[in-house]
């Protein structure tokens, strides 16, 4: 299958899960993970239609991401990786979506730089459902208070959380908990699924799914 076949095939997937789940079709954003491939690779994605993408590394989209914005200025980039503190300022000026805000001096920073640069990205809360030690993101105990920190303290604007359940988990619970923790912090947006667990994650009422290999093929 050529990438856009890929492309098509993922849309269709995630339109069948929306209907399946009794969701408006064309509720779920998706987010095409483009971590790791350069742009030639990532033109022809662009070309078919698709508008939001999503990079791990501050580093990497520096080298490649100003151009292709350049030439489709509204494509909408997403940092999905864990970001560091140093490399705040970067992400402002070239993300349009920051997923991964997941404790207080990450938070800081960006909003220093968000009044520094008079850019405001979208802000998510990452939450680490599965409390695994390797993982990034703030407990789900802790989410509500850190939200409110980050509203009233610091006037950031956080309009969703993000999660990666534990690779060898049911996802089902995690998004399950990701739903109830949105609620609870009166966000609308659920960034959660990817290539293999995304129309499970539509289920469960994602507002957006991020896929990548089921895309670009294997890195």
């Amino acid at each position: 299958m050529s990438v856009e076949e890929r492309l098509r095939d993922v849309k269709a997937r995630i339109g069948k899960a929306e209907r399946l789940s009794k969701r408006p079709v064309g509720s779920v954003a998706l987010v095409a993970v483009s971590k790791t491939f350069d742009g030639e690779d990532i033109r022809p994605v662009i070309a078919a239609g698709q508008r939001v993408f999503g990079e791990n590394r501050v580093q990497e989209s520096q080298g490649k991401w100003p151009e292709l914005k350049a030439e489709t200025p509204d494509v909408e980039l997403h940092l999905i990786g864990p970001l560091q503190s140093n490399k705040a300022a970067d992400a402002v000026a070239l993300f349009d979506v920051i997923e991964t805000v997941d404790r207080e001096k990450i938070a800081r920073a960006l909003a220093d730089e968000i009044k520094r640069q008079g850019k405001a990205p979208k802000l998510y809360v990452q939450v680490n459902t599965g409390l695994e030690p390797q993982k990034a993101g703030i407990e789900p105990k802790q989410t509500v208070a850190f939200v409110e920190l980050c509203r009233r303290e610091l006037g950031l604007s956080i309009e969703g959380l993000m999660c990666i359940p534990p690779a060898e988990e049911n996802p089902g619970p995690h998004f399950a908990l990701l739903a109830k923790l949105a609620k609870e912090c009166g966000v609308e947006k659920l960034s959660m699924g990817m290539s293999g667990d995304f129309e499970t994650a539509v289920e469960f009422g994602a507002t957006s799914v991020r896929v990548g290999s089921a895309i670009f093929g294997s890195r």
